[in-house]
């Protein structure tokens, strides 16, 4: 993990933190108390590793701020990006169900910070408590959800399409009036995120400029309109805009 440091998390705010995620919602006092005397608190700079693929499965994490790539890589180091985590997110936590093994790579795509807790208490949690358990096979039921999603997007959708579906999930204004935002991390990255080569990613750009006028200046993206942009996008998806799972993190 490079010179990423780790302090132990302070005592009085790391069961707020874990009693905020919906895992540990319903948690007994036992539960929430073990996790936050376990806790850590890392800051990783932009490039440093969480975990790589393979490796044993003992902290899962919780995003307190920026944001982390989860990528795999190929047998000739091209990556294949995954997802993206960010603040309120929970990384590496299904890993107690893949034989202990975390099975993608995680890093920082900017400084981050994050708290670190052991798999081993999760894992008790999971075997001990049975709400806990059910909040873990709902989580993972709303990923493979949104899984589902991201499929129909690439065999139903144009590359111009996907990048409107992108921004309207990440202005989080479901409004028909201007909006102005930033996007959340580098275009390069959101490329990926699509499954998109840079160069395609520019020309869908700027088709999808001309198709809708948004504009886009380095980072600052506005809308003009919400419901041109929806249309555009959303005549090629089962789902009308807002889309009912709709979070600005996705």
């Amino acid at each position: 993990m490079g010179s990423v440091t780790a302090i132990k998390f302070e005592q009085q705010n790391a069961p707020a933190v874990i009693e905020q995620l919906a895992l540990f919602k319903d948690a007994s006092e036992s539960t929430i108390k073990s996790l936050a005397a376990a806790g850590q608190f890392l800051t990783l700079e932009k490039g440093e590793a969480l975990f790589m693929q393979e490796d044993p499965a003992e902290w899962f994490f919780v995003m307190l701020s920026g944001w982390v790539k989860l990528f795999r890589e190929t047998m000739d180091g091209a990556e294949a990006v995954i997802d993206m985590a960010t603040r309120g997110e929970m990384v590496g936590e299904t890993a107690i169900f893949e034989d202990g093994l975390h099975s993608y790579c995680a890093s920082a795509a900017e400084k981050v910070e994050v708290l670190r807790l052991p798999s081993s208490l999760l894992k008790k949690a999971v075997n001990d408590e049975q709400p806990v358990a059910l909040a873990l096979l709902a989580s993972m039921s709303r990923h493979r959800k949104r899984q589902s999603r991201e499929i129909e997007s690439l065999t139903l959708q144009n590359a111009s399409q996907r990048i409107g579906c992108f921004l309207l999930r990440h202005c989080n204004q479901p409004s028909a009036e201007c909006i102005d935002f930033k996007l959340p991390y580098d275009k390069s990255l959101i490329a990926a995120r699509l499954g998109m080569k840079s160069e395609t990613f520019s020309r869908a750009l700027n088709k999808l400029r001309q198709e809708t006028d948004i504009e886009v200046k380095g980072a600052l993206v506005k809308i003009p309109s919400i419901d041109v942009i929806s249309s555009y996008s959303c005549n090629a998806c089962s789902n009308e805009y807002p889309c009912a799972d709709i979070q600005a993190n996705d």
